[in-house]
């Protein structure tokens, strides 16, 4: 080993330090703070004091990253974080692995020395050029004095550590290493602790810089997702999208961020998005239940820092937006509730209206239809009609029970004809409107499937009006099959209810249609072939009796509506009034 006192870093002039300061100024100002700064900055120092080995640590997001450059290795700095100093506090408690120079650079951080000494100057910097012999100093942590005895056994004589403050705050350390002896001397810590005083201002001011460039980084992103969530009549999907694509700029690395946000089973991310170990998450709760995640990861490995490569103020970030998106969900599916009410409001408005006219119009029907009935035939009684006159006669019999039926389904509609309730079998009701469609089906070229659950329990019902919702199901399914197909008829039961199901293999109904369907009137059918009443009057039975009707339908798929009539007896219209 190399015992000679070599005079290069005590020759360094105050213009040769000067031009140092202005070196690490401009790599602050190129690179920033995190560990490419740290890696060429411990280069620079290496290289100008011309030392074995240089560390340089300094404080981000209450940690502290260190970088170590050194001749014994390929030339490329080493950088990592030192987990065991936090928020500035030493403890006792300190990974048992820490090398006494560790646990030196500890105590110049963290801790008070009781200076100055042979080895302190007044400012706290540590300097020896004998570390083959065990040293002593003292120190107070947390209020608690201590003495401290260290044998470093490194492959260094001379070291140097100087503390790096701003204000009265330390942030980092300088340390360098020697294999010569007595290598550094007061003047040379006093040029290091100048070099020290730079790092600290730079720190100082470049850490506002990039606290204020991320939170202006991050109040866009929260602005951005604001402006896009009162643009009106926006989708839900097109939101988030666009919430996700504001997400990686906000990030300290953008270009190498993506995101995703995971909804409802849905995803939406970012282009050439794909997952990594070295992410971010949060959790989108809406009423109390988890609906998704927000999601950032990195697509190159970038070095830890607060969690993970990321900083702190990012995880506020993303807990911030996960928090906007859930209220913004939870605002967008209000408004479609609403929607919903509203429409379900002017619907049933409708409805009042069309039932009051539909029974002043059956009442005002039905005594003209009985005269023009009674009248037609006894006119058939008449022995001297010839043959047409009785086929005209029959026409008009015909079609006068055609209108009156068409006044009864009014009736039903208008709920001029309460229920008779009595107990009943839904099976035995299917058996019957079976046997009346079965010869239709037949011509038709529809094959009738019947699916009966066995033991089906009874329950309180009006038989004829259960068999009119049958048969209208039915006909409406056999007229959604022009071609033929087949039309199966099921009963089903649960605890609670048992459930009618007519389903076919038609031509299906689009989501328009569905919507309108059980409005009075409405029909897609030709003016002679429908009324249009036949599913409204299905829903108003079904509703009077406490039941819930349901459908299931595509274009060209066929249709499927599920009755559901609820075992325990209802009320009578007297106690619903």
């Amino acid at each position: 080993m190399n015992t000679g006192k070599p005079s290069t870093p005590q020759n360094r002039k105050p213009e040769d330090i000067y031009k140092l300061s202005q070196q690490i100024i401009y790599l602050v100002n190129l690179t920033g703070l995190g560990s490419d700064f740290l890696r060429r900055a411990s280069e620079l120092l290496l290289n100008f004091f011309e030392c074995e080995e240089v560390d340089l640590a300094l404080m981000q997001d209450e940690k502290y990253l260190k970088c170590t450059a050194s001749r014994f290795h390929d030339g490329t700095p080493i950088f990592k974080i030192r987990p065991y100093v936090f928020n500035g506090i030493a403890s006792e408690d300190k990974p048992k692995d820490i090398t006494p120079l560790e646990k030196l650079s500890n105590d110049v951080l963290c801790g008070e020395i009781d200076g100055p000494t042979p080895y302190f100057s007044k400012n706290g910097s540590f300097w020896t050029g004998d570390c083959d012999n065990p040293f002593s100093y003292k120190l107070s942590i947390n209020g608690k004095n201590y003495e401290r005895k260290l044998d470093v056994k490194e492959p260094f004589i001379s070291l140097a550590l100087i503390p790096i403050t701003t204000g009265d705050e330390k942030i980092g350390y300088l340390l360098l290493k020697s294999a010569s002896r007595d290598y550094f001397n007061a003047d040379t810590v006093n040029r290091l602790e100048e070099v020290a005083q730079t790092l600290g201002v730079v720190q100082a001011h470049r850490s506002t810089q990039l606290a204020l460039r991320e939170r202006v980084k991050e109040l866009t992103c929260l602005y951005n997702i604001a402006q896009v969530a009162e643009q009106p009549n926006i989708s839900l999907d097109l939101l988030i999208q666009k919430i996700v694509e504001f997400l990686p700029p906000a990030g300290q690395y953008p270009e190498i961020t993506s995101s995703r946000i995971i909804f409802d089973n849905n995803t939406y991310c970012t282009p050439r998005f794909r997952p990594s170990d070295q992410k971010q998450s949060a959790r989108i709760i809406v009423r109390g239940t988890q609906r998704g995640i927000v999601e950032v990861v990195y697509t190159e490995n970038k070095p830890d820092i607060y969690e993970g490569p990321f900083l702190k103020e990012e995880r506020n970030l993303l807990n911030a937006v996960a928090r906007e998106v859930a209220l913004i969900i939870e605002r967008k599916e209000a408004e479609e509730a609403e929607s919903i009410l509203q429409d379900q409001l002017r619907h049933a408005d409708r409805l009042a209206t069309i039932s009051q006219l539909a029974a002043g119009v059956a009442h005002e029907l039905n005594e003209p239809l009985g005269s023009i009935l009674g009248f037609a035939q006894l006119a058939m009684k008449g022995n001297d009609l010839s043959p047409q006159a009785e086929k005209d006669i029959e026409k008009i019999v015909a079609s006068t029970l055609h209108a009156r039926e068409i006044v009864k389904k009014l009736m039903y509609f208008a709920r001029q004809m309460p229920p008779e309730k009595v107990k009943c079998d839904l099976n035995q009701i299917v058996e019957e409107g079976v046997y009346f469609l079965g010869a239709r089906c037949a011509k038709t070229g529809i094959e009738l499937i019947r699916k009966l659950t066995e033991e089906l329990p009874l329950i309180i019902a009006d038989p004829a009006q259960l068999h009119q919702v049958l048969i209208n199901l039915a006909v409406n399914s056999m007229q959604a099959m022009p071609e033929g197909g087949s039309l199966t008829i099921s009963t089903l039961a649960d605890n609670d209810h048992v459930s009618l199901v007519v389903e076919d293999t038609g031509i299906g109904m689009d989501a328009d249609v569905m919507k309108q369907i059980f409005v009075p009137f409405y029909t897609t059918k030709d003016v002679d072939e429908g009324t249009g009443l036949g599913l409204a009057v299905v829903h108003g039975i079904v509703s009077s009796h406490g039941g819930t009707i349901d459908v299931e339908s595509e274009p060209k798929q066929g249709s499927k509506f599920v009755v559901r009539l609820p075992i325990k007896e209802v009320a009578t219209d007297n106690e619903e009034e």
